[in-house]
């Protein structure tokens, strides 16, 4: 599995993982609620606040936010062809801007404090049956997985690309599948292994 906090150490490590969340809800609300004027500045703010904690961490931050440019891109073409390319430019920078802080708080906060937080938070559900341990582990488990299977998407398509001159495309779903299966089977494993949750 990756690690997505990052090694450069920071101001931000030093806060509380359930200050940093809490902040993280607060802002997406906000983010949701400004008019397009604040949403810019807003984003300014965030490119500053990486900024401040270095060139090297604000790379690794621009790095991590790769994956979502497939993404906008596909949200500003419906945007095109629906004639209102303004409001999509404003959905894709609430969306950049909120992810961004997401990274944000995984790049700062150690996945143990992060599981730590959401069992805490968890724990009224234990009266309706659900186990606050299972639910903060499964959130733990897409957190650290996603990036993994991003890797193994953009290995595969390497692999054709060396093997072929066309595109990958729909050709490499079957392998990414059964590789994520895979990659399932050997955490369940790793899981039961330790006695379970």
């Amino acid at each position: 599995m990756l690690t997505l906090t990052s090694p450069v150490e920071t101001r931000l490590h030093r806060l509380p993982a359930g200050l940093k969340l809490a902040l993280l809800a607060l802002a997406a609300i906000g983010l949701a609620l400004l008019p397009l004027g604040g949403l810019v500045l807003a984003a300014a703010a965030v490119v500053a606040l990486y900024l401040a904690q270095g060139t090297v961490f604000a790379a690794h931050g621009l790095r991590m936010l790769r994956p979502l440019w497939p993404f906008l891109l596909v949200l500003l073409v419906w945007h095109v062809f629906t004639a209102d390319l303004p409001r999509g430019l404003e959905v894709a920078l609430r969306l950049l801007t909120a992810v961004a802080l997401a990274n944000l708080v995984t790049m700062t906060t150690r996945l143990e404090d992060l599981i730590s937080v959401v069992e805490r938070l968890a724990a009224p559900l234990a009266r309706f049956g659900l186990s606050p341990r299972v639910l903060a582990v499964s959130i733990a488990l897409v957190i650290r997985f996603v990036p993994v299977f991003l890797l193994r998407v953009n290995q595969l398509a390497e692999a054709w690309r060396a093997r072929s001159r066309g595109r990958a495309n729909w050709r490499i779903v079957v392998p990414v599948a059964l590789t994520a299966l895979d990659d399932a089977d050997h955490v369940a494993e790793a899981l039961r292994a330790r006695g379970g949750l």
